[in-house]
């Protein structure tokens, strides 16, 4: 499905985190009185995934791994917002990215099932601009001071934009002249419902070091959706600090031009509590 970034402003789209304050959670159960959390962070990911564009109409397809010629992160955007009310509360979590790079002389690549010779190899550029936008409802579990934990279920939706240009030199069996260098740029938007948990560890159940964690699974539009945070926070009377690593994968329904794709590595954010 294709679909422009500004035709679905409807809330769905990157179940992500959402840290929590460093608070007695005695306080954040009194029903009546709403309490907020508004989060700005940095994710300074790796990407991974496989790339399938046909070189030509009904000619072989061009196989590249992603995550051997991106090389920089270009731009980002990150912000998170959650509420509760007593044990009910609800999340979003919305992430906009875009990342490239090039390869000269690369031989990280395959045209359909032909094998590359010695003497082959392409300029590779590929480029990918996403937003992943998580909304979701919270319901809290009662446990002992000590911890606190969340059940989640939702909608997240990942709209992207990949893009991939190549040029190709040596001898390869099978690929006319003319498909030898080319671009292909999709645009597509994925829909699928999480289900999840998330919350804090905080040792001795008081004190402003915590350990927040995240894991959410879902599916839809795409085969399986699923990212999974683990970090340290210290809190403040404003809110906390913390910092963790994420990891967040897609495993694509075949047909797209992305088979799969996954991010990977350490954020650091602030969130005020009121």
């Amino acid at each position: 499905m294709s679909m422009s970034p500004g035709r679905w402003a409807a809330p769905a789209l990157l179940a992500a985190l959402a840290p929590c304050a460093a608070q007695a959670q005695s306080s954040m159960q009194d029903t009546g009185a709403w309490r907020y959390g508004l989060s700005v962070y940095g994710y300074f990911p790796s990407v991974g995934g496989s790339t399938s564009a046909p070189t030509s109409a009904g000619g072989p397809s061009l196989n590249v791994d992603a995550g051997k010629v991106i090389d920089a992160l270009k731009f980002a955007f990150m912000t998170s917002f959650d509420a509760h009310n007593g044990r009910y509360g609800v999340f979003t979590d919305f992430i906009y990215l875009d990342l490239g790079g090039s390869k000269a002389n690369s031989r990280d690549f395959s045209i359909g099932d032909t094998p590359v010779s010695g003497s082959t190899s392409a300029n590779l550029k590929w480029d990918l601009k996403g937003i992943l936008w998580t909304v979701a409802g919270q319901y809290r579990v009662p446990t002992d001071p000590s911890l606190r934990l969340d059940l989640l279920g939702g909608v997240r939706a990942f709209w992207l934009k990949p893009s991939l240009g190549w040029s190709i030199q040596g001898d390869l069996q099978g690929i006319a002249s003319g498909s030898r260098t080319g671009q292909v740029q999709t645009s597509e938007t994925l829909w699928d419902g999480i289900v999840g948990a998330k919350g804090r560890w905080t040792p001795g159940g008081s004190g402003p070091w915590s350990v927040p964690f995240y894991l959410d699974l879902g599916t839809g539009e795409s085969k399986l959706t699923w990212q999974a945070a683990l970090g340290v926070s210290y809190g403040f009377s404003w809110g906390e600090i913390t910092g963790m690593w994420r990891y967040v994968s897609y495993d694509m329904k075949s047909g797209g031009m992305l088979q799969d794709l996954n991010f990977n590595g350490p954020m650091v954010g602030a969130t005020l509590r009121w």
